[in-house]
């Protein structure tokens, strides 16, 4: 397992830090196992009245990712453990209460950040190119993907059709998909 905790904005992270984050994320490695999780990566920025930490934790072709802002790094960095940990628990009890395939229930991962639809993003640009492996799933599967992601929409393959589909989390909180031809 690989620990990286990398500064942004001009921010390069002390050995203080970048202790405490690793000593912090034994808690998170802890919840999945030792084997489990392949790597995890810490981006610590700073601004002029606020600190960000985004955690993001790959295990086993799951990841689970955290963003927090606070007044102190430090602050920052429990309270993204905080949400980790959280997601983790959330993700794990809904898998044992709803999927019985043992494949699924030993996964572990963060659930759907419901901050994220509150936050309202206009965008006039593109600013990031992001690619991804087509994965073949069931409908159940993507939506559960998409919660472990923390995004609002999930690209699949589709296991009964081999096309590409879309899920996505609509505003009333029901799932929709949207299929190819």
């Amino acid at each position: 397992m690989k620990i990286e905790v990398i500064g942004k904005n001009g921010f390069i992270p002390t050995e203080a830090i970048r202790k405490y984050a690793e000593k912090k994320l034994d808690k998170v490695v802890s919840m999945f196992g030792d084997d489990t999780v392949e790597k995890i990566r810490v981006v610590t920025k700073v601004y002029s009245d606020h600190h960000k930490v985004e955690v993001t934790v790959i295990a086993k072709g799951k990841t689970i990712r955290a963003e927090v802002t606070e007044v102190d790094m430090y602050a920052a960095i429990d309270k993204s453990i905080d949400k980790l940990v959280s997601q983790i628990r959330r993700y794990k009890d809904k898998l044992n209460s709803h999927f019985e395939k043992e494949g699924i229930k030993n996964a572990f991962s963060s659930e759907f950040d419901a901050e994220s639809l509150e936050k309202e993003m206009f965008a006039t640009t593109l600013v990031k190119n992001k690619k991804i492996e087509l994965i073949p799933l069931t409908a159940d599967e993507a939506i559960v993907e998409m919660e472990l992601a923390g995004h609002d929409f999930y690209v699949f393959l589709d296991k009964a059709t081999n096309k590409t589909n879309v899920v996505y989390r609509r505003i009333d909180g029901d799932y929709a998909i949207i299929e190819t031809e």
